[in-house]
């Protein structure tokens, strides 16, 4: 029987609308393939509004155990990409932890 997630873990960021696109392929190419070969799940959504575009990538874990152990501790930590204080407006300084009901 497969696996059910009981946990999201969510991240937001968010950059210039001229360079969504680059860092939609840096998303794709750099942060979410861990995900993909870890999680059970992973879905990347974008936002663009006339002044930022915002990235949004839910991964789905069976337990916050897996989870901690993904992240290497803190589950709540961000682990930024090398490219990310170059290319987002700001650097994300937490992650939402959600059970899945």
């Amino acid at each position: 029987m497969p696996t059910k997630p009981t946990i999201a873990r969510i991240w937001r960021g968010r950059t210039r609308p001229e360079i969504a696109d680059d860092y939609e392929a840096y998303l794709k190419a750099e942060g979410i393939p861990p995900l993909e070969q870890t999680a059970l799940g992973v879905q990347l959504f974008r936002e663009d509004r006339e002044q930022e575009s915002w990235f949004t990538t839910i991964s789905y874990w069976p337990d916050l155990e897996s989870m901690t152990a993904f992240t290497k501790g803190e589950p709540t930590k961000v682990h930024h990409l090398d490219r990310d204080p170059e290319l987002l407006i700001e650097l994300p300084e937490s992650i939402q932890i959600h059970r899945i009901v």
